[in-house]
């Protein structure tokens, strides 16, 4: 581990005693995570501390652990659903990763960090449609992604590939309508035809 990561996790331990649940360095990286009631403190910390001042935010998306590791790894309850952050100090030049798994798997509730980095309103809004993660306190959640009318969350893992519905435009109604969707599951494999002979020896 370099110098430069030893010193951000040493000051990401004292500044954070006792409210980590896990800080791990990996390939050059460090990710921390904490609890859903840690989730806003922590992060506002990590933006005003002195010594932290990750005064921006580059990224958030939400994950669905279901199927975490094709399966082998058992989803937990109240492991299921997380967001991720990753953030950049660009005063003191290094960055950090948090994860937070939300505590209900039926209903995903997470704070939302708009107040803290305003520029994360529709990243929050994107894993909200597309993963059904809700954020307390964000000034406008709604779908940004899929239709207004669309039901369900098309990135978790318990969703159809084709949806349910469809949508089209009905010439003799004259507006859109919703149906069940008519698409044919179909194999995606390439058929690659050989000519007879191939692969034997003395075939050119």
């Amino acid at each position: 581990m370099s110098a430069k990561l030893e010193r951000l996790s040493q000051i990401l331990r004292i500044v954070f005693d006792g409210r980590l649940r896990s800080l791990v360095v990996n390939r050059g990286e460090i990710t921390i995570e904490v609890g859903a009631e840690d989730y806003l403190a922590v992060a506002r910390t990590l933006r005003d501390h002195a010594e932290l001042r990750f005064e921006q935010l580059m990224d958030l998306c939400g994950v669905d652990y279901l199927t975490y590791g094709n399966g082998k790894v058992e989803c937990k309850p109240g492991r299921r659903f997380a967001t991720v952050l990753h953030l950049l100090s660009i005063e003191h030049n290094w960055r950090v990763r948090m994860r937070v798994f939300s505590a209900d798997d039926n209903f995903p509730v997470l704070d939302s960090v708009c107040d803290l980095w305003p520029s994360v309103n529709w990243q929050e809004r994107e894993a909200f449609d597309l993963v059904g993660i809700m954020y307390s306190g964000h000034p406008d959640l709604r779908r940004i992604l899929t239709d207004y009318g669309f039901v369900g969350h098309p990135l978790r893992k318990d969703f159809p590939v084709s949806g349910y519905t469809e949508v089209r435009y009905d010439t003799e109604l004259g507006r859109v309508v919703y149906q069940p969707v008519t698409i044919e599951p179909r194999e995606n494999a390439p058929r690659v035809v050989r000519e007879a002979g191939y692969g034997e020896a003395g075939h050119v």
